[in-house]
């Protein structure tokens, strides 16, 4: 019996290996095939050709706003943009260490294939007939390894006179990015800042301060919709931020949404602008590491930590390219199981994510409007729906890459200097049937931080840690929060 199931397990393995390459192999194709066409349906609609990460020209090209090709290594080149945010803070350089170079550098699997030898192949196919979990990640060779391109540490000087002047308030959405009054509400504020939802008690008489971080394509309202009013008699101030690109917080065109870009709109929007001295985070999946970016930042404010599904990947020593590395465990370009599938298309993908989003982000309307018919306005799934859907792609994209992939092959260093030299209390969830986020994370999470509490909440995924369970999850952060002020 027992070997019965290995064997269909090893046949599962294979087909899902088959087929996955069959249909990335396509999608290769299909995603060439959308470069060309939105080129061409750019230059019709805004008269402007957009550059993109799929094409190398081989020489410098400033375009109207802000966006620089610059040459790098084995004459491929970087897309540098110093965006409105950047420009209006007097910012007139950007850090390549800051940009991933899985943006621009994602080889298809005919590339990766044709670059394997005999030996690699051999143990490639081994490994995919005696793994069950793994679903059999192709080594490179080493000499593959030392021709990969490295993101170079320079920082590139930008002259201002080179670049028209832009202001936020003349920023308009792409054709392809959804115009609606909701979508767009940033451009209707005069301060430009991140849209906040803030909490108070009665008399504004609180004296400790919750900052809450959502997580990739979702909202403040994941917050808001669901621990706040558990919380509506506590004694906190909380504020639950749309993040940059995200919600009703603006949508800059030209940002390359960074970790530092990330960083600063919460501060502006919240630290700053509230008097925020020290404060309690709390933050949900892509918000944990840009939770650790502010902890760098404000380490001796922090009171306490509390991360749900942290995406925390550890990269091996000996790995060549970790950002490359991250974006395969993130995008393992598998069509089973189907988050994997739906991940893949997203990461690897900048023309087929582009369509997606043009499908469902620009016409979120009528998809919230239907949901509400089949689930007779169900509070819950319209809210999720909406968090899930009003982004640009352009936000999602570089989101994606610059943090998830990029700051999430260096969490290490953060982690370490949470325990080395913070003392406050660090807390983790995570749902046991969570498919987006594996659970090994969290405990990848306190072997950095061994002082940390790793919860895992039974029968839950990455929704449903907090969405049906909030009541109980609420008394738990009171709990936190309170031991943490003692």
């Amino acid at each position: 019996m027992g070997a019965m199931k290995t064997r269909s397990a090893s046949v599962g393995i294979w087909v899902n290996e088959v087929v996955s390459f069959v249909v990335f192999c396509l999608l290769d194709i299909v995603d060439y095939l959308l470069c060309l066409l939105y080129k061409a349906a750019d230059y019709l609609l805004e008269a402007e050709w957009k550059p993109c990460y799929c094409l190398s020209p081989k020489k410098l090209i400033t375009t109207s706003r802000g966006n620089i090709l610059f040459p790098h290594n084995n004459c491929e080149s970087k897309i540098l943009t110093v965006s409105p945010l950047q420009q209006l803070s007097g910012r007139s350089k950007i850090e390549l260490e800051e940009i991933s170079e899985t943006l621009y550098s994602r080889p298809s699997l005919l590339s990766d294939l044709s670059k394997l030898s005999v030996n690699d192949l051999t143990k490639w196919l081994v490994k995919v007939t005696r793994s069950h979990s793994d679903c059999g990640e192709i080594k490179i060779s080493k000499k593959r390894r030392r021709t990969i391109m490295k993101s170079s540490f320079t920082v590139v000087e930008m002259l201002q006179g080179k670049i028209r002047p832009q202001n936020l308030n003349r920023q308009v959405s792409r054709w392809s990015d959804c115009d609606c009054g909701f979508c767009t509400y940033w451009t209707s504020t005069c301060d430009k800042d991140l849209f906040v939802k803030t909490q108070f008690p009665k008399g504004n008489s609180g004296n400790e301060d919750v900052l809450f971080i959502h997580g990739f394509i979702s909202s403040s309202a994941f917050w808001t919709e669901t621990v706040f009013p558990r919380l509506s008699k506590s004694k906190y101030r909380l504020f639950a931020v749309d993040l940059l690109g995200f919600g009703k917080s603006p949508k800059p065109a030209d940002s390359l949404y960074t970790m530092r870009e990330h960083v600063e709109m919460i501060e502006k929007s919240v630290l700053f602008k509230h008097n925020v001295k020290s404060f309690h985070i709390v933050a949900h999946s892509l918000g944990c590491i840009l939770a650790l970016g502010l902890v760098a930042k404000h380490g001796g404010s922090i009171k306490s930590l509390t991360l749900l599904a942290p995406p925390y990947h550890p990269v091996p020593t000996t790995e060549a390219d970790p950002r490359q590395y991250v974006m395969k465990k993130v995008a393992p370009r598998k069509i089973w199981p189907p988050i994997a599938f739906g991940a893949s298309m997203a990461c690897w993908y900048e023309h087929i994510s582009r369509t997606i989003c043009l499908l469902i982000c620009k016409n979120h309307r009528l998809w919230q409007f239907l949901a509400k018919l089949i689930t007779r306005n169900n509070r819950t799934v319209n809210f999720l729906i909406e968090g899930f859907m009003c982004h640009t792609h352009n936000a999602a994209w570089h989101t994606l890459h610059n943090i998830i992939c990029g700051v999430g092959s260096k969490l290490d260093s953060y982690l370490d200097m949470v325990q080395d030299k913070l003392k406050c209390n660090v807390a983790i969830f995570h749902g046991r049937d969570d498919e987006v986020v594996p659970v090994e994370c969290s405990y990848n999470v306190q072997s950095r931080i061994p002082r940390a509490r790793v919860k895992v909440v039974e029968n839950k995924d990455h929704i449903t840690l907090v969405v049906g369970r909030q009541v109980e999850f609420a008394k738990e952060l009171e709990e936190i929060w309170k031991s943490s002020s003692c």
